[in-house]
C-alpha cells in the first residue's frame, strides 16, 4: 500500500494535471518545450514516472463529455429543443433523441471512438514504460510501482467498458510499442469483456484501499480497489446486454463485497447532493473521482457536460459572470411532463419532473439557490427566477435576444411571455417547438457566486456508493428479493425525504411505496438523474428501443443500442466492419 506522502503526491499530480497533447484539449505551451524529451531521458526522478502514470487521467477526465451527450439525449430524461431560433444545428439533436443517427454524423459518436482510443493508447504506452523501469530506482517499493501500473491498467479498462456499451464490436489493442499484439479488426464483445474482466480482477489485489472513514482526499483521482471493483459491478449488471450471459450473481456479489467494506471504507453521505459539492474529495461517498479546481481541469463545468443545463442569462440569478467557464446556455433540460395546453402526459418513460413528485417533500426539488458560505439548496431551476441587479431593483432573468421574462415550465412550447397560468391551446409538441421557458433546468453541481471562494471547486464523480447499492437492489428484485432490494434503495431514498413522510415515501416494507420493475427502473432516473447513465439503464430494462416519451415513438427495429462507426473511422481503417444495421 502506498504511504501517505506519496498518495497525497498522486493526489496533488492528477490535481494539476494541465490539459495537454490531446484533441479539444488547449494549454499555453509558451514557457517551456517538451520536444527534446522522449523516453529515453523523460524518467530521472519518483515524480517524472508519478507525472507520467497519471497523463492519461487528464485525457480520460476530458472524455466525459461526449460518453455524456451519447448517454443522456438518445434517452429519455434529457432533451434539446429550438428555442427561438437557437439549438437546431442542423437536426443533429434531434436525430440524437429520435435515434436516427447514421455514419455520416460524425459528432459525439466519432470523438467517443476517438477519445476512448486515444486513452486506451496513452494507458498502453504508459504501461510498457513502466515494464522497462526499475522500482527502487526511483525510491518506490514494488508495491507502490505495482500501484501505478495498475492504475493505468484499471483506466484502460474504463475506457473498454465504454466502448463495449456503446460499439460493442471494437478493435483490442494492448500495446503502444508492439502492434502485432493488437487487432487490426473487431474481436468478438466476449473477448472484450473478459479482457476487462480479467484486468480488473487482477488490478484488485495491486491496488489502495481506502482503510477508514474520511481518508478520500489523498486517494481522490486514484483506482483503487472499490473502483476497480464498481467496474466490475457495472460490467456484470450489463452482461446481458453485452454478450448475451446473465451475470446477475456475480453483480450482487461483487456488490455485496463494497458495501461490507471488503475493498475500502464507504458509507452513504446524509445529503444528497454531497458527492457533488466543493469538497466532494472528502465524501465518503465517492468511489471515484477526477479531481478538479478553477485555473485546472474541470470537463464537468463544460457546454457538453453540466454547464449548459441552465437559461442562458443565468449568471444574474447565479452571480456567476467572471467565472471561467464563460456564460451559460441552455443544451440541456428535462423532459416535459405537460402538454403545452397544460395537460399532464401519460408516458410510461420520460416525465423526470413527474417523477420527482410522485413523492412528496423530495429536498431535490427546490428551486435551486446559492445560499452563500458555499452552500446550495435544490437540484432544479423553474418559474421565474428573480435578482437584485446593481441599482438595487428586483429583476427576474430575461430571454437571450427575445427579450421576455423567463417563466420556466415543465413543457414545451412557444410561450414566450404568457402568464403563469396560462397555457397554449396546443395538445403536443415537438423538439422543433420549444422557446427559452422550455423544460426544467438543473444543477447537479453547484454554480456558487463569484464571490464565492469554493466556485468551481467540485471534483467530478464519476462512481458513487449509491450505484452499488442501487445495482445490488436491481439483482435482488430480479431474483425475487423484493424486501431486501427495498431496504437498500430506502438506504439511501431516505435522505431525500423529510421524516414525517418516510412512511409514505420509503418502500415496503419499511414505508407504503410499493416496489416493482418499473419502479426500478424510474427510481434509477431520480437518484442518477444527468449522471451519464440513462442510455445504459433503458437498454438494460429492455425499453430504449421498444419505449415511448415524449416526441419519441418506438424505433423500427434495435440496431441503435450501439452506435455506428463513423465514416472518417472506417476510411482510416479498412479492415474494421460496420456495426449491423447501419450502412457502409
Amino acid at each position: 500500500m502506498k504511504t501517505m506522502n506519496t498518495m497525497k503526491s498522486l493526489r496533488n499530480i492528477a490535481l494539476t494535471m494541465l490539459c495537454i497533447l490531446t484533441m479539444g484539449s488547449c494549454t499555453d505551451l509558451d514557457e517551456t518545450l517538451y520536444d527534446q524529451v522522449g523516453t529515453q531521458n523523460y524518467y530521472n526522478t519518483k515524480n517524472d514516472v508519478v507525472r507520467a502514470t497519471f497523463r492519461p487521467f487528464e485525457h480520460a477526465f476530458w472524455s466525459i463529455q461526449s460518453r455524456h451527450v451519447l448517454n443522456e439525449l438518445t434517452a429519455d430524461q434529457l432533451i434539446t429543443p429550438t428555442r427561438d431560433g437557437w439549438w437546431d444545428d442542423g437536426g443533429k439533436w434531434r436525430r440524437l433523441h429520435y435515434h436516427d443517427w447514421n455514419v455520416e454524423d460524425g459528432g459525439d459518436a466519432q470523438t467517443e471512438w476517438n477519445g476512448c482510443f486515444q486513452g486506451i493508447m496513452q494507458c498502453n504506452y504508459v504501461i510498457e514504460d513502466l515494464q522497462t523501469l526499475n522500482a527502487k530506482d526511483f525510491g518506490f517499493s514494488d508495491a507502490e510501482f505495482s500501484n501505478l501500473s495498475a492504475q493505468c491498467r484499471v483506466l484502460r479498462a474504463w475506457f473498454y467498458l465504454r466502448l463495449l456499451d456503446e460499439f460493442r464490436n471494437v478493435p483490442l489493442a494492448v500495446s503502444y510499442n508492439d502492434v502485432t499484439k493488437n487487432t487490426e479488426t473487431q474481436v468478438e464483445p466476449k473477448v472484450i469483456f473478459d479482457f476487462i474482466e480479467s484486468e480488473l480482477k487482477e488490478c484488485l489485489a495491486l491496488l489502495s484501499e481506502k482503510s477508514e472513514l474520511g481518508a478520500n482526499s489523498p486517494l481522490q483521482g486514484q483506482w483503487t480497489k472499490a473502483g476497480a471493483a464498481a467496474l466490475l459491478v457495472r460490467l456484470y449488471l450489463n452482461a446481458k446486454v453485452y454478450i448475451g450471459e446473465e451475470r446477475y450473481n456475480d453483480c450482487e456479489q461483487v456488490a455485496q463485497d463494497i458495501i461490507d467494506g471488503k475493498y475500502g471504507q464507504y458509507q452513504v453521505a446524509s445529503r444528497w447532493d454531497a458527492a457533488f459539492d466543493w469538497n466532494n474529495d472528502g465524501c465518503d461517498e465517492v468511489i471515484f473521482g477526477f479531481p478538479a479546481a478553477p485555473g485546472y481541469s474541470f470537463w464537468h463545468y463544460q457546454g457538453d457536460t453540466y454547464w449548459w443545463t441552465t437559461p442562458a442569462r443565468a449568471r444574474y440569478y447565479l452571480g456567476d459572470s467572471k467565472c471561467k467557464a464563460g456564460d451559460h446556455n441552455t443544451k440541456y433540460a428535462a423532459s416535459p411532463s405537460y402538454a403545452p395546453n397544460g395537460e399532464l402526459y401519460t408516458y410510461e418513460l420520460g416525465m423526470p419532473i413527474q417523477r420527482f413528485r410522485k413523492y412528496d417533500g423530495d429536498v431535490r426539488m427546490k428551486l435551486y439557490r446559492n445560499l452563500g458560505n458555499s452552500t446550495r439548496e435544490g437540484m432544479f431551476l423553474y418559474g421565474y427566477l428573480e435578482y437584485t441587479d446593481d441599482n438595487g431593483a428586483t429583476k427576474k432573468v430575461q430571454a437571450p435576444e427575445v427579450p421576455y421574462d423567463l417563466y420556466i415550465r415543465d413543457a414545451v412550447g412557444k410561450f414566450q411571455s404568457l402568464a403563469p397560468d396560462r397555457w397554449l391551446t396546443a395538445t403536443s409538441s415537438t423538439l422543433r417547438d420549444g422557446d427559452h421557458n422550455s423544460g426544467w433546468h438543473f444543477a447537479k453541481y453547484p454554480f456558487y457566486s463569484d464571490e464565492d471562494t469554493h466556485q468551481m471547486e467540485s471534483d467530478y464523480t464519476e462512481i458513487r456508493l449509491p450505484e452499488i447499492i442501487y445495482s445490488l437492489a436491481e439483482c435482488k428484485l430480479r431474483s425475487g428479493k423484493k424486501a431486501e432490494a427495498a431496504r437498500l434503495l430506502n438506504s439511501v431514498r431516505r435522505r431525500n425525504y423529510p421524516a414525517d413522510k418516510l412512511s409514505e415515501v420509503l418502500y415496503a416494507p419499511e414505508g407504503s411505496a410499493n416496489l416493482d420493475m418499473q419502479e426500478m427502473l424510474d427510481e434509477w432516473g431520480r437518484e442518477f438523474f444527468a449522471e451519464s447513465r440513462r442510455r445504459v439503464d433503458l437498454i438494460r430494462f429492455e425499453k430504449f428501443n421498444s419505449g415511448t416519451w415524449w416526441d419519441k415513438t418506438p424505433d423500427a427495429d434495435e440496431h441503435t443500442k450501439i452506435f455506428p462507426i463513423m465514416r472518417p473511422i472506417l476510411n482510416a481503417n479498412p479492415a474494421l466492419k460496420q456495426n449491423p444495421g447501419y450502412n457502409n
